[in-house]
């Protein structure tokens, strides 16, 4: 079981609505109902003051959490989540489901001709490896320049300015693993 569902089952055990959980709590209704359908697993804090508000202690509330660190997750194309369109060139697809609670966040990137990625610089300690399946795109990394094709692959710290550019004819998709998984 994961935080989200036991601080549910927990707060329907005692007949509370989520907005009087929010209140009482001080955690807001949109974090909790993001936690509590595990789409984010909140702070030790924010469990700290949602375990006060139900009358119940931490042990309790992580009792029957269950280690996720030994998943498998499987995901047909069709059970994917809608592609990210970055630009109107640009579109990223999430490879996986629930990303911010996993150590890597595998995704494709499919740029037509013509496009380019937005500049990005993630924070330190954040890294990239790109696969190139089709196409070609140019990498521009800090203030170097890489052209990869089908086939190549390129790692490096995101922390660095980095932009995908499309300088050919035909759309280029390339697989991306970013670690750890980031919203930027």
């Amino acid at each position: 079981m994961q935080v989200g569902k036991r601080i549910r089952e927990l707060r329907k055990k005692r007949d509370m609505t989520l907005e009087e959980l929010s209140q009482k709590s001080g955690v807001a209704l949109a974090t909790l109902s993001r936690m509590e359908n595990g789409k984010m697993t909140g702070t030790l804090a924010s469990h700290n003051r949602i375990c006060k508000a139900l009358g119940t202690s931490l042990g309790e509330l992580y009792k029957e959490v269950e280690d996720s660190s030994k998943t498998v997750e499987s995901v047909p194309k069709t059970g994917r989540a809608e592609p990210l369109v970055h630009t109107h060139k640009v579109r990223y697809e999430l490879l996986v489901t629930k990303t911010l609670n996993k150590k890597i966040m595998p995704l494709i990137i499919k740029v037509s001709s013509g496009g380019e990625t937005r500049k990005e610089e993630n924070e330190p300690g954040v890294e990239k490896f790109v696969y190139i399946i089709s196409g070609s795109l140019e990498a521009v990394i800090g203030d170097r320049s890489y052209t990869l094709k089908r086939g190549d692959s390129l790692y490096f710290d995101a922390s660095l300015p980095h932009v995908f550019k499309n300088r050919t004819k035909i759309k280029a998709a390339a697989i991306c693993i970013i670690s750890p998984p980031t919203l930027r």
